[in-house]
C-alpha cells in the first residue's frame, strides 16, 4: 500500500472515530429544543410556566422563562401543549384550548408571548436548586453558572426574614430542606448578601447569597437551642443604642406545627455568628415581637413597631424595654392590662361610647378569630373595625394573613403588601394599599397577585430595593394548606421574588380626602 493511501486510511479512521465520539456525547447529552415564554408587556422570561402534552408529560419554565425540550421524549415530532401560569395566560389557542402546537426540532427555538394578568410581574425564584436548569441546559448566559451543588445545599426555604446589619444584607429563613435526607434543617438556616448599592446584584436579575454552612457545605443552625424541636424566629429587628448595632429577633421553639414549648428574645452574636438566647418570656404573654418591623419617632422617642399585616405592637427602642415582655404595648379596644376571655370579653368604651382603639400596656390583641366573635355576639358593629381592608373593585371585606408596611418616597405614602387567607385560594393571593401613615387609614385594596391552587404565604416587601416606582416581594410558594396534591417541581417550598410597578394605574390612590364604605362589607367603594 502507498504511502498516500495509507495516510487516507489513517484519516478515514480517525474521522470515523470523531463521528463515533460526537454520536456518543449525544447520547449522553441530547440536544433540546427550547421554549421561552416571555411577559408580552415587558419581553422578560416568565418563571413558573407549566405546560403539559395530552399524554400528561410535563414541564415547568424556569428562572428566565426557558423550558427545555428532549425531542426524543415523544415519538412524533408535531406535539400539543397546555399552557398554564398563574397571572399569566397564552394569547394562542389550538382547537379552542389555550395551548400551543410545537414541532420539536433538536436544536430548535420558539419565543411564546404572554399576557399578564397579576399587576404584578414574577421576576425569578429566589432560593433553591436549578434556578436557571432548562436555560443552562440550552446554554445560554444566566446570572448565576451551572454547578455542581446548589449553594448551601438548599433545596428548598420557608419565611424569609432579613434587614441591614453591619452594611450587609442578612436573611434567615425557617426549615430547609436538603437533597440527600428527607431531614434538613430545622434550627433556622441563614445567609449574607451584599447591596445592590454596594456592589450586589441588581433585584431584577437576582441575589446572590452566601450561606452559613456547616463542614459538609449545608446550611448550619443558626439558632441552636437545647430541647430539641423545630425553631422558627420572627420579628428581625437591627436598632442602634450606645453608638452600636444591635440584632434580635423573636425565637419559638415548637415541638411540631403550632405546639410552642418556649419562646422568648434572641440576640445575634458576632463572633459565633448564631442566634443566642438573651431572654425567655412566659409562655402566656400575648405581646412579642413578631411579622415585620417598623422604626417609628414620636414625641422624641424611637419605637419599635410589629404585626403580621399591621403593625399593632410596639415596644420603645431600648434593649432593656425589649427583655421586658410587660414593656409591649398593643393596639387595642381591650381595657388596659387586660387579657381576652370568649365570656364576656373586657371592652373598653369611651363616654360618647366609642371602641377605645389605643395604644396599652401589657394587654391582649384582637385578632381576625375574635373580631369575628365580637360580631356574633353583637359586642362591636362592622364599621369599628380599626383596619377595615375592602377590594376596591367589589367592596368585599379582605381578611389579611401576613404583610409588610414601608414608606414609599415614589408615592410618598407607606405602602402595605399583605397576604389573603380564605380568598379565591386558600392562601395564595397578595394585595396592594396604601395609606398616609403606618396605621392606616388604608385605601381599598388592589389584587396583584394569584396563586391558583397554591399557597404563597408570609409575604415580605424589600424596602431596601425599592427604586423609582418599583418594590419588591416576595413569598414562600408551598403546597402546604393549599388543598393541591402535587407539588411543583423545584418550586415547592421555595420563595419567590416580585417586581411592582406603583406607576400602574389599575392600583389604588390614597386620596387627601379619605376612603368612605357605603352599605357595609359587600359595597363599592369609592373616594370622596
Amino acid at each position: 500500500m502507498s504511502i498516500a493511501l495509507r495516510h487516507q486510511s489513517l484519516v478515514n479512521v480517525c474521522a470515523l472515530l470523531v463521528l463515533s465520539f460526537v454520536a456518543g456525547c449525544s447520547t449522553v447529552r441530547p440536544v433540546y429544543f427550547g421554549l421561552q415564554f416571555i411577559d408580552d408587556e415587558t419581553g422578560r422570561g416568565v418563571p413558573l410556566v407549566e405546560i403539559s402534552s395530552t399524554n400528561a408529560v410535563t414541564y415547568i419554565s424556569d428562572s428566565a422563562g426557558w423550558v427545555a425540550v428532549n425531542p426524543r421524549d415523544f415519538e412524533t415530532e408535531m406535539i400539543y401543549f397546555s399552557v398554564r401560569s398563574p397571572g399569566y395566560s397564552p394569547r394562542e389557542h389550538i382547537d379552542g384550548f389555550p395551548g400551543i402546537r410545537v414541532s420539536l426540532r433538536a436544536g430548535g427555538r420558539r419565543i411564546v408571548p404572554l399576557q399578564r394578568t397579576s399587576v404584578a410581574q414574577r421576576l425569578y425564584r429566589v432560593t433553591g436548586e436549578g434556578i436557571y436548569h432548562d436555560s443552562q441546559l440550552l446554554g445560554k448566559d444566566t446570572p448565576f453558572p451551572a454547578r455542581d451543588a446548589p449553594p448551601g445545599g438548599v433545596f428548598g426555604q420557608d419565611s424569609v426574614e432579613n434587614a441591614i446589619y453591619d452594611d450587609r444584607l442578612y436573611w434567615f429563613w425557617g426549615d430547609t430542606r436538603r437533597g440527600g435526607s428527607p431531614l434538613g434543617n430545622f434550627a433556622v438556616s441563614g445567609a449574607v448578601s451584599a447591596l445592590p448599592s454596594d456592589g450586589g446584584m441588581s433585584p431584577d436579575d437576582g441575589v446572590k447569597l452566601e450561606y452559613f454552612v456547616d463542614a459538609n457545605g449545608f446550611v448550619r443552625a443558626m439558632c441552636p437551642l437545647e430541647g430539641g424541636g423545630l425553631v422558627w424566629i420572627s420579628g428581625l429587628t437591627v436598632f442602634e443604642e450606645n453608638g452600636r448595632e444591635i440584632m434580635f429577633a423573636h425565637y419559638a421553639r415548637l415541638r411540631d406545627l403550632g405546639d410552642v414549648i418556649e419562646h422568648g428574645i434572641a440576640l445575634w452574636n458576632d463572633e459565633q455568628e448564631v442566634f443566642e438566647k438573651a431572654q425567655e418570656f412566659p409562655l402566656n404573654v400575648p405581646l412579642h415581637p413578631r411579622g415585620r418591623p417598623l422604626k417609628q419617632l414620636e414625641d422624641g422617642q424611637q419605637w419599635l413597631y410589629f404585626g403580621q399585616a399591621f403593625p399593632n405592637i410596639r415596644v420603645r427602642a431600648s434593649w432593656k424595654d425589649i427583655l421586658e415582655p410587660q414593656r409591649y404595648q398593643a393596639f387595642t379596644p381591650l381595657k388596659a392590662g387586660s387579657r381576652w376571655r370568649d365570656e364576656h370579653p373586657p371592652l373598653e368604651r369611651d363616654s360618647d361610647g366609642q371602641l377605645a382603639w389605643a395604644w396599652k400596656d401589657d394587654t391582649d390583641l384582637i385578632t381576625e378569630e375574635r373580631w369575628q366573635r365580637l360580631l356574633k355576639q353583637d359586642l362591636v358593629k362592622p364599621e369599628e373595625e380599626r383596619w377595615p381592608l375592602r377590594d376596591m373593585e367589589s367592596g368585599d371585606r379582605i381578611v389579611a394573613h401576613s404583610g409588610s408596611v414601608s414608606w414609599n418616597a415614589h408615592r410618598n405614602r407607606w405602602v402595605l403588601v399583605f397576604g389573603e387567607v380564605y380568598g379565591e385560594s386558600f392562601l395564595g393571593e397578595v394585595w396592594y394599599a396604601e395609606g398616609p401613615g403606618p396605621m392606616g387609614p388604608w385605601s381599598a385594596a388592589r389584587k396583584i397577585v394569584t396563586h391558583d391552587r397554591y399557597s404563597f404565604y408570609n409575604v415580605k416587601q424589600h424596602p431596601f430595593f425599592a427604586s423609582g416606582p418599583y418594590i419588591y416581594f416576595e413569598g414562600t410558594y408551598s403546597k402546604l394548606f393549599s388543598g393541591s396534591e402535587t407539588p411543583t417541581p423545584r418550586y415547592d417550598y421555595n420563595q419567590i421574588m416580585y417586581r411592582l410597578n406603583l406607576d400602574d394605574p389599575r392600583l389604588p390612590r390614597f386620596p387627601e380626602t379619605g376612603v368612605k364604605h357605603e352599605g357595609g362589607a359587600g359595597a363599592r367603594i369609592h373616594y370622596e
